[in-house]
C-alpha cells in the first residue's frame, strides 16, 4: 500500500475489513460459524486494515455476533417458507457457499460493480449451494432499485431482505425511503438489518479517517 493512500479507499474496502473477522472466528476450535472463504476474500488489504484499526480488534465480538445472528435468522426464515433471500450491499458475504441452504433457494446479491466483480473472481472455482444471482447496482439510485425490487417481488412468494453494514451510510431520510421501497412488493415479508447508535457512528468516523466519505466503489 502506498504511504499516501488512505487506509480505506472506498466502501468496498470495508467489506474486506469485515471478512478478516469472519476468517479469524473460523480458525477457532469453538467457532460459532465456519467461513472457509473469508481469508481469501479479505486479502492482504483486509488484513492491513484490520491490523491498522486497533479499536476494532478490541471489539471483535460485535462482528462475530452479527454474522452468527444473521445466520440464525436466515435459517429460521427458511423454515417458515422463505423462497428468496435478497442481500443488499452483499459485500464479501459467502453464505450462498458456506451455509446449508436448499438448492432451489433464490439468493440475490446486490452491490456495487467493483466488489461483486472482485468476489466473483476470487470464488470463480467455487460452486454456490443454491441459485445465486448477482446484481450490480448502486442502492442510492432510487428509480433503478425500485425497478429491481418490483422484478424480484414478482418472482418470490416470500422474500427475505438482509442488509449488514448498509444503512450506516444513509441519512435518516434515505433509510426511510429505502424502507418504503422494500415495503412496496407484497412478497417482501421480512427485513433483517443492523443498527448503529449515533455515538458509535461518531467513533467510527474518528477512528477510521472519515471512512463514510470514501468513494462508493
Amino acid at each position: 500500500m502506498s504511504l499516501t493512500e488512505p487506509l480505506i479507499r472506498n466502501i468496498s474496502d470495508t467489506a474486506r475489513w469485515a471478512a478478516v473477522y469472519r476468517a479469524r472466528e473460523s480458525q477457532r476450535l469453538d467457532a460459532l460459524f465456519r467461513d472457509p472463504f473469508a481469508r481469501r476474500l479479505a486479502g492482504e488489504r483486509g488484513e492491513h486494515i484490520a491490523h491498522a484499526i486497533q479499536f476494532s480488534n478490541k471489539n471483535t465480538w460485535s462482528w462475530i455476533a452479527r454474522t452468527y445472528l444473521f445466520d440464525q435468522f436466515i435459517t429460521d426464515q427458511l423454515q417458515e417458507g422463505c423462497d428468496m433471500v435478497i442481500n443488499l450491499a452483499a459485500g464479501l458475504d459467502a453464505r450462498p457457499y458456506r451455509m446449508n441452504l436448499p438448492a432451489w433457494l433464490q439468493w440475490i446479491e446486490v452491490d456495487l460493480p467493483e466488489i461483486l466483480g472482485y468476489k466473483a473472481q476470487v470464488l470463480q472455482d467455487e460452486r454456490p449451494v443454491c441459485a445465486l444471482e448477482r446484481v450490480a447496482l448502486d442502492l442510492a439510485n432510487v428509480s433503478v432499485r425500485r425497478e429491481l425490487f418490483e422484478q424480484l417481488g414478482n418472482r418470490a412468494t416470500k422474500a427475505l431482505i438482509i442488509s449488514e453494514g448498509l444503512i450506516i451510510y444513509f441519512t435518516a431520510e434515505e433509510v426511510a425511503s429505502l424502507a418504503r421501497d422494500l415495503a412496496a412488493p407484497a412478497s417482501f415479508g421480512r427485513w433483517i438489518l443492523d443498527l448503529a447508535s449515533p455515538g458509535l457512528v461518531k467513533m467510527l468516523r474518528k477512528k477510521t479517517r472519515n471512512w463514510d466519505r470514501a468513494e462508493p466503489h
